[in-house]
Formats: C-alpha cells, structure tokens, sequence
C-alpha cells in the first residue's frame, strides 16, 4: 500500500475533494477517488470525510492507496486509427482524451484494450498492464505512438529509444509570445517536491532534453515544434512551464486562463524509427486534430 501525503494549496481550495485527488493522477478516475474515500483510504486533517467535503487551503491529506490488483486485459473493438501494421511493430494515431494502458480507475476504453482486440499478440515485457507499450503519451496528448506486437521487437525500439535515435517531433501552442526562433531546454526532471502527482525541473532529475522553434507568433500565444531527445514524464510540458511558457490548456501545468480546448495542446506529429526487422527506417506523420486546427484558426483570425 503506497502512502501519499499533500497539503491543499489556495489553488485548490473550495472544490469538492472526490474532484481534487482526480485531478492529481491521470491513472484515477472520480469513482475510484469515491470508493477509496468510502472505504476510508482518505484523511483530512487525521479524520474521513465525504466525497463532497470541501478543501480548505492547508489541510493535510493522507491517501492509502492499495496495491494494484493483478488484472486481465479485455479486449474491446475500437476503431484504431492505424497508420503502419505487420508481425513486429503497430503504429497508432491516439485521439485526445485516450489513456494508453489501464490502471486502476481506467480499466477499460484504453488504447491497450483495442490493440489486444486488434492485434490478439501484444510483447509482454512490460507486464500485463502494459502490453506492448514502448512508449507512452499523456491521456490529453494526441498523436502518434508505436506498440511491439513481441518481445524481440519491444527490445529493438527500446534500444532505439535508450540511443536516442527515435525521431519525435510535437506541435504545441503555449501561453506568450517566445521573442526567439528556437531553444533547447537541457534540465533535468522529477518529482515535484512541493507535489508528489506533479513532475517539476529538479536538481537530482533525471537528464532531460527538449528542442524547439516557433512557427507562428499571435498576441498572446505562440505556435511550436518541439522536438524530444530524451523522454522523461510530461517532458514537454514541464520544459515550458519552467521557461514561462506553458502549454495552453494544460489543467496541470498551465495557468487557469486559457484557450477553450480540453487538454494541453500538444500533439505527437512525427514518429520516425529504425524498423527492428528490416532495419529500414519509417517515418510517420499525423496531422493535427480537428479541436487543435480549431483554436489555431481562432488565433489566426485575431490577427
């Protein structure tokens, strides 16, 4: 049983706490929060509360949070936007909202559950909450990701990623105007030390890279391409928060004012690899989704 304690900052004050503990991991639905807060997995200030309890700035929050159970995958029919297939590798455009592998809270509707009814073989080295997961993009990031149908293709693309020879390329509207054409952000992530469900730049992170440039300018945002080197937990969105330019939309991250989308607007575009068969290279591109060509047409027209 893993132990997570949070003081409610003034952010979070006021909101019904069922909502609150939700929002602090994507893996937990508002009906699993329920349940453990029923079962008395949730303290507030060393008491149990209701679900409707509202947070004060302050309380001390103390979460038991049991042990995942060992679980079996449903298949479920999905209509997967496939761009690539054959007997090693799948590569799949996942629309926005989509949560890559289940966990408990989301047991079902993930983009492991159509792959499993798609594919019927998934690799299994990343256990069976994760079948051919190689890597993985946030619930609220579209875009393009691959998936190892067995365990001698997962190794091969891992390696590629551990060598940093995967191509990566995302489009991304973040909150100012970035008077520069392009950057890197060299900085290290990890945990949040002011809030554990959070990733944050940090002096003991792990090594992280993020290369961008500006497409386009408005008067209040900018349109970018990031390109990842390394691929740490919200990479992307921790570099811009931390260089004062976060990424519209982002209920974590990003400043409550911000453009009508649901999600940061951030997109997988490119996905480029080494296919670990033929050892040709592939490359793969997306483009953007309805919601994102949406707001970028707003913007636009506001001149």
């Amino acid at each position: 049983m893993e132990r997570i304690e949070h003081v409610i900052t003034e952010e979070e004050q006021h909101q019904r706490i069922d909502k609150v503990l939700s929002q602090w991991n994507e893996d937990w639905s508002r009906s699993q929060v329920q349940e453990w807060i029923k079962e008395g997995r949730v303290t507030v200030n060393g008491a149990t509360v209701k679900a409707n309890y509202k947070c004060e700035a302050d309380d001390r929050i103390v979460i038991s949070v049991p042990e995942p159970e060992v679980l079996e995958i449903t298949p479920e029919n999905m209509d997967l936007d496939i761009y690539y297939e054959d007997r090693d590798v799948i590569v799949v455009n996942k629309p926005r909202g989509m949560v890559v592998h289940p966990a408990p809270g989301h047991l079902s509707g993930t983009l492991v559950n159509g792959l499993m009814a798609h594919c019927k073989d998934l690799s299994g080295i990343n256990g069976v909450l994760r079948p051919g997961i190689v890597h993985r993009i946030d619930k609220d990031t579209s875009g393009l990701l691959m998936a190892a149908k067995n365990d001698y293709a997962h190794e091969k693309l891992s390696q590629q990623l551990s060598n940093k020879t995967v191509t990566r390329k995302y489009k991304a509207i973040v909150h100012g105007v970035i008077p520069h054409d392009v950057g890197t952000i060299d900085a290290p992530i990890g945990r949040d030390p002011k809030d554990r469900q959070k990733m944050a730049v940090v002096e003991n992170g792990k090594h992280a890279v993020t290369h961008f440039r500006v497409l386009e300018r408005f008067s209040q945002y900018s349109l970018i391409e990031c390109e990842l080197e390394t691929g740490r937990t919200h990479q992307i969105r921790v570099h811009m928060k931390y260089i004062g330019h976060p990424l519209a939309g982002d209920p974590k991250y990003g400043p409550k004012k911000t453009l009508n989308i649901e999600g940061q607007a951030l997109h997988a575009e490119v996905l480029g690899f080494i296919h670990p068969r033929t050892e040709e290279y592939l490359e793969f591109k997306a483009p953007l989704p309805d919601d994102f060509s949406r707001i970028l047409t707003f913007l636009r027209s506001e001149g």
